[in-house]
């Protein structure tokens, strides 16, 4: 796909996610062609679509079909998928199973007993670019109220301690974005990349909450849904200590570091 295709995809996307979340939203993708798009083009389907969800905060259980496929399973199920500190859930495609089992009320994760190994390349580069929009929607929430908000006669953004808060988030979203451009298919890069995003937003979420003052503490803003959001999807598949520490585990045990990028 060229650029304006996929630039007409994502306004397409965008507008779908403006509307729907959950299970209408996984048979509105369907609809749209999403299975056929990660089929033949997945280099353009994933990073466009689960970037789409972090920044419209809308979800659906799009990670089953790229674990799916990837494992080269027919789409539509709901394989068990390993959670940080040892546990697997299942995201489930109806929503309907009861309460939520995590932060994150809207995703309908249940947790349950261990589950056959699946690949996880795939799963985690989606999940990346999925915490890197999250963290993108935080940051653009936190300039926002920067740039509107007057305190001492002056706006916030005036203030340096502020400036360097918002800085600092969109350099740890640049470099995990970069570093899931380069992930490609190699399982390695695959897992760094998903730490990298996850540490991202997390650092979006500390200091956009600040920046934010007592409001970004409130239900009535925002903001929460994207903190919640980013703290359930970082540890999805490996939270970003674990994968930090199992890439240390590997390169000890290999003697050596891989060259990842070629310059």
């Amino acid at each position: 796909m060229d650029p304006a295709e996929v630039e007409l995809l994502a306004g397409t996307l965008r507008k779908t996610m403006a509307g729907a979340s959950g299970p209408a939203l996984d048979a509105a993708l369907a609809e749209l062609g999403w299975p056929e798009l990660l089929a033949e083009c997945p280099e353009v389907a994933i990073p466009t679509v689960f970037r789409l969800l972090g920044e419209t905060g809308a979800h659906a259980p799009l990670l089953n079909d790229v674990v799916l496929n990837a494992a080269g399973l027919p789409l539509g199920g709901a394989p068990v998928l390993p959670y940080a500190g040892g546990g697997w859930v299942v995201w489930e495609r109806t929503g309907d199973g009861g309460p939520s089992e995590v932060l994150d009320g809207e995703l309908p994760l249940r947790s349950v007993p261990a589950g056959s190994p699946v690949p996880l390349a795939a799963g985690r580069r989606a999940l990346g670019w999925w915490l890197v929009g999250s963290g993108r929607a935080m940051l653009a929430l936190a300039r926002t109220h920067a740039l509107d908000r007057v305190q001492f006669g002056r706006p916030l953004a005036a203030f340096q301690a502020v400036r360097h808060r918002l800085a600092e988030t969109l350099v740890a979203l640049e470099g995990a974005e970069a570093t899931l451009v380069a992930a490609a298919d190699d399982s390695f890069a695959a897992l760094l990349a998903k730490a990298a995003a996850g540490q991202a937003a997390l650092t979006a979420a500390r200091h956009c909450q600040q920046v934010l003052g007592g409001i970004g503490f409130t239900a009535e803003h925002p903001l929460h849904r994207h903190v919640r959001r980013a703290l359930v999807l970082d540890g999805l598949l490996g939270s970003s200590r674990e994968l930090t520490r199992e890439a240390g585990a590997l390169l000890r045990a290999a003697g050596s570091a891989p060259r990842l990028v070629h310059l």
